[in-house]
Order: structure tokens, then sequence, then C-alpha cells
């Protein structure tokens, strides 16, 4: 079975980050919700606190399959301040392991040099970031084990292609038709 985590840190876009939780959970992948504050309350860019599954002294990244980064600001600079949690995000890429980030998110792969030659997407803003990618307007762009999108108005997208790596396409559409989501 696959495991997803989802990484929150204070800050994070509630919508971008939940509506992967969410989706992968109704068709059956794991997913755990993480904070890397070192509390289980973390608190949201819109002041929405949410209590986490588990602490990131807690994961056991052998077990893991995906790592998930949600955008929104300050959540972006803070999961990119957590120096544990880019170890494990160099070392799945490395690796050939999944990595997906969204909205402001994907600027901290670009930083980390994981973007070089691949199609990637992000909130507008931080497409300057996106260090050696060929940068898209698309909504989702996978692009090997790596999957961007470009904001909160596109994390049914974004989680679509997340259950699409492991559910299949078939799966992916028949979600989107059970939440009554027209593509």
């Amino acid at each position: 079975m696959s495991k997803v985590c989802v990484f929150f840190a204070e800050g994070y876009e509630e919508i971008e980050a939940l509506t992967v939780v969410d989706l992968l959970r109704r068709v059956g992948i794991e997913t755990q919700m993480v904070s890397v504050t070192g509390d289980k309350q973390v608190t949201s860019s819109h002041k929405v606190p949410v209590i986490m599954d588990a602490l990131l002294a807690d994961v056991n990244f052998d077990e893991v399959d995906m790592i998930v980064l949600p955008g929104g600001m300050p959540g972006t600079k803070n999961l990119e301040n957590c120096a544990e949690l880019m170890a494990q995000v160099d070392a799945f890429v490395q690796a050939g392991k999944y990595v997906a980030a969204i909205c402001a998110a994907p600027s901290i792969l670009g930083h980390r040099g994981i973007l070089q030659g691949r199609k990637a997407c992000c909130y507008p803003e931080y497409e300057e970031e996106l260090t050696g990618a060929e940068v898209t307007r698309n909504s989702v762009e996978i692009a090997g084990n790596v999957i961007t999108s470009r904001g909160m108005g596109c994390a049914i997208d974004f989680s679509l292609a997340i259950v699409s790596v492991y559910k299949g396409q078939n799966a992916a559409e028949e979600l989107a038709e059970k939440v009554v989501y027209s593509r």
C-alpha cells in the first residue's frame, strides 16, 4: 500500500494541504498529516488550527512513498527552513521517490536544483524561482517523480494527479466524478 505524507508548517495554505489529504484518503491511499513544528497543532496562514497525525520526528521515511509540500506564506518558507525535511526531499528525489509541491512550494524545489530540465509550474509570483525548469502555466505538471501545481484553485487537479500516480487515471477520473468535479 502507498503512503503519502503531507507536511505542515505554520502558515500553510489550508485548501492546498487538506484537499490532498481528503481526496487521497477517499480512495484508500494512506495519507499522514505531519507537523514540522514540534507541536501537533499547526495553524494555517488564515488562522485555522489543525491537529496533525504525527510529528516529523515520528516519521519513518523508509515507509513513505511521497512527500507533499503545500504552499502558503509563511508556510513555504517555514518548510524550506526545516533542514531535516529538506534532507528527505533531496533523498527522495535522488532515490526516484515522489515529491509533490503546490503554489509557492515548488520554489523550494527550484532552490534545491531539483527542477533542472523538468517541466514545472507554481504560483505566478514564484515562477522565477523555478531554477532550470521549463515553466508552464498548466494547472499540474508531472515530470518524472516530481509533481508541481500552481495554487489553491488547482488543488483538486493536484490531488487527482497524485491519485493517478498510485491508483491510475481511471481511479482519478472516478474520484473527480464522485466529488462532482469537472476538469
